[in-house]
This record gives structure tokens, sequence and C-alpha cells, in this order.
């Protein structure tokens, strides 16, 4: 069949197989660009593998310094009919990419969040992987999560913590400039975001792992997390999503400690930069905030996406001499995003902006291209009149 993308709101309900491929292999080729990381794990765990931060977390030290992997995802499958979500393709291309340089390569599709799925990954690890993983990288976002133990199910929203906030926003269907006002969460909204988005589930994966005896001497484990400007922090930093970040940092304290104590380990919230992804199309005002910010970069020459980061990250941070902490112990990747010269070129360009001046202050055009290339769309050498099949799989899940 003939794939097209099909966009509504924040989310395209389409992905195209050899697109989503050409885009991993893109990754790929950057990793592969890049001087091999001295030191860098050879077992990887990735919880959230299939998109984003999550897949680049799994490319780098596949191919930056030769790691066997075992990733963790929910995503749909394709049919002979219907396409598959992009995670999906990503996934499977991963896979044979990796595969074919020699390298362990399986996934597990399913619920993250149950103790079924850990049970699934403990066996993996245990009879395939040598039974010690060196490194697990939690990347999780869902907008919903059923305890494991109690079988409560807890929603997220995007809400703010103190009243109503109103500001500029991006309209991504129209490409317009319009204002947005979004309300307060309650007490129970807070308390369900934290539940879903907070480091909860990312204790229950290391004390599971760690009970198993499947972690090595000296493991690092890092989940990721933003920050962000000002105006951002009525319904990021300070709203429900940041509430449930805040939790992520206090389960990275007692997780540092216990690697610390146990196996010389340690555990690291990793404060990324503002990207283009699934999950940040869906925040109201991000979007205009990040294609404001795309100009600004870019400009500058220091623009990075999801693989360049997490390059960094592994190259620079987490297997370097210095981790480079800030005074709350986090390692600081939004650094070239929250340059001072950056930040007020951006504040300039957010007080003026309009539907009026839009194109010229912001790279609205940058925007949608990173959109659809999260889902397969707009990669060059891809053909996408040409007949293709939706039941692309990952191999391990074949």
């Amino acid at each position: 069949m003939i794939i097209s993308p099909k966009i509504r709101g924040f989310i395209c309900t389409t992905s195209h197989p050899d697109g989503c491929a050409a885009n991993v292999q893109e990754q790929i080729n950057y990793v592969k660009s890049k001087p091999q990381i001295e030191n860098g794990p050879k077992n990887v765990l990735v919880i959230g593998a299939s998109a984003g931060y999550g897949l680049a977390s799994r490319i780098v030290p596949a191919f930056g310094s030769g790691a066997n992997t075992l990733g963790i995802f929910f995503e749909k499958p394709g049919t002979e009919k219907k396409s598959g979500s992009a995670g999906w393709y990503n996934s499977a291309a991963f896979e044979k990419a990796a595969t074919a340089e020699g390298l362990f390569a399986k996934s597990l599709n399913g619920d993250a969040f149950s103790n079924e799925l850990k049970a699934q990954a403990l066996e993996i690890i245990k009879n395939e992987m040598g039974g010690k993983v060196d490194l697990v990288v939690y990347s999780l976002a869902s907008p919903r999560r059923t305890d494991p133990n109690t079988g409560e199910v807890y929603k997220s929203v995007l809400k703010t913590t103190d009243g109503d906030y109103t500001n500029k926003t991006l309209n991504t269907d129209k490409g317009e400039v319009q204002e947005v006002t979004i309300g307060a969460a309650s007490e129970d909204e807070v308390e369900n975001t934290i539940k879903v988005m907070g480091g909860e589930d990312w204790e229950m994966w290391i004390n599971a792992l760690a009970d198993a005896g499947a972690l090595a001497e000296g493991v690092k484990t890092v989940a990721y997390s933003y920050i962000g400007p000002e105006l951002t922090w009525p319904i990021y930093t300070d709203g429900t999503i940041g509430q449930a970040k805040k939790d992520v940092e206090k389960s990275c304290a007692k997780l540092d400690a216990k690697l610390s104590d146990a196996l010389g380990g340690s555990a690291y919230v990793s404060v990324n930069k503002a990207l283009v992804t699934q999950a940040s199309s869906a925040i109201p005002v991000v979007p205009l905030y990040i294609s404001i910010l795309y100009k600004e970069m870019k400009a500058k020459g220091i623009h990075e996406g999801c693989i360049e980061q997490i390059e960094r990250l592994f190259s620079d941070r987490l297997y370097s001499e210095d981790a480079k902490l800030d005074e709350a112990g986090r390692i600081r990747l939004d650094d070239w995003e929250m340059r001072e010269d950056i930040q007020t070129a951006v504040q300039a360009s957010w007080e003026k902006v309009s539907n009026e001046n839009f194109g010229e202050l912001a790279d609205f055009e940058g925007y949608q291209e990173e959109f659809l290339k999260l889902f397969g769309f707009g990669l060059d050498g891809v053909d996408y009149a040409a007949e293709t099949c939706p039941a692309t799989a990952p191999a391990s899940l074949a």
C-alpha cells in the first residue's frame, strides 16, 4: 500500500516503515561518524526505547561502543492493511542494523509498568545477555499507568498547579500563533501525574534488577528530564509534569545511594534540550517556544537533535571523567539551549511574535520537518509514491 501522512492535532496517525528505517539509519550514521565511546557500556537495557531520546539511547551504545541492547516499549504493530506506529518500525530497523553488525538486539512490546514484563526482561538478561546489564536508561513516556501491585489505574494531565495560565501557543495544524489558557490541576490530578510520570516505576525496575543480581559492578542508570525557560515553567516545570519530574529526582537520589553502596554504581537525571518529540508536541506553549528556539540555535550553529544530544551525553558526560553535574546533582545537556545569548534572543522574539511576523521569528518549517520525521516522512532517498509493506516487524517480535 501507499502510505501518506495523516495528521490530527499533535498526532500523525500513519507511519512509513521505509521512512522510519531511513531515519534510524541517519542516526546510526551520525554515531558512526563520531569517535568510539571509550569504556562505554556493553549490556544495555532501555525502558522506553522506540522513539525520540529512548531510541537514540539505544542507537548510541550499540553503534558507539558495540553494546548489546534490550529495548522495552509499547507500540502498535503494522498489518497488511494498516500502518503500525513509528516506534514499531524504528525498532524493526534498529534490530536489523544491529544484528547485521553482530550485535545482540532484542525487544519486548508490552506494558513496561507490569511485573510480567519486568520478569520477561530479567529472563532475557539472564539467559541471553550474560546475566547482567551495566546501563539502564529510563525514558518512558505514557499517559496512564496501572499499578502492578494494586491494579489501580492512574492518568496524567497537562495542567498548572497554581491557577489558570494564559499565554501564546502555536496551532501546528494551521501554523498560527494563538492564545491558550491552561487550567489548574486538582490535588488528585497532581498525584495521578506523579504516579504515571514520576520515579516510582524507575525504582521498581532497578530494584527488580538488583534483587535478581542482574546489575553489573559500576552500573549506571539515567532518566531524562526538562527544565526550560521561565516562560514555560507554569505549564512544565511548575506544572503537573514538573511535579512528576521532581519526584524522578527524589528517586534518583535514592537509587544513587543504593547503587553506590552495593555496586559502586550511580544514578543520574539528565536535563535535556527542548526538541520536537511526540510528547513535547502535546504540551501547550512549548511548540511555539521550540520553533523560536530552533531559529536562534540554528543561527548560532549549536542546534542538536535527539541523536546529537544523546551522543554527547554518553561521550562527554556518562562515560567521561567528569559528568559536569549542576548544583542539584543533575547532568545538564540543556546547557546550549539555556545560554544567556540564546534565551535573551528567544525572549525578545517571544514578546513580539504574532501571525504577521511568525515566519521571520520562528523556524516553523524546521518544526514541521522534525515532526514528520518522527513518523518516517520527509526522509531523503525514500520513494513515498511507491508501494510499501506496513507489516514490517522487529525480528525478535515477528
